[in-house]
């Protein structure tokens, strides 16, 4: 696999994933990239903060439990706000 191959694969596993919330099955099937490159793709924009897993739920298309996953920061999960220690 070439380095042009490899960087469309990435863009198209980020361009699938903003528009779409699903799973890496659901992304293979889609895009046609093989699932170990979409698991290396994946950590690979987890590192950078361009990916987030939204629930843990089963596969529609495997019906097995697996990470919903996004790059669309609209999607991503929010953190419970924290309360400020000092305040009164």
């Amino acid at each position: 696999m070439g380095n042009r191959n490899y960087r469309e694969q990435r863009k198209a596993v980020r361009e699938y994933l903003w528009e779409n919330i699903a799973t890496a099955s659901m992304v293979e099937k889609f895009t046609g990239v093989h699932h170990k490159n979409i698991t290396r793709i994946k950590r690979e924009l987890e590192i950078a903060g361009l990916l987030a897993v939204v629930k843990r739920a089963r596969c529609a298309r495997t019906g097995k439990l697996a990470c919903w996953l996004t790059t669309n920061p609209d999607g991503f999960p929010r953190l419970p706000q924290q309360g400020n220690l000092f305040e009164q």
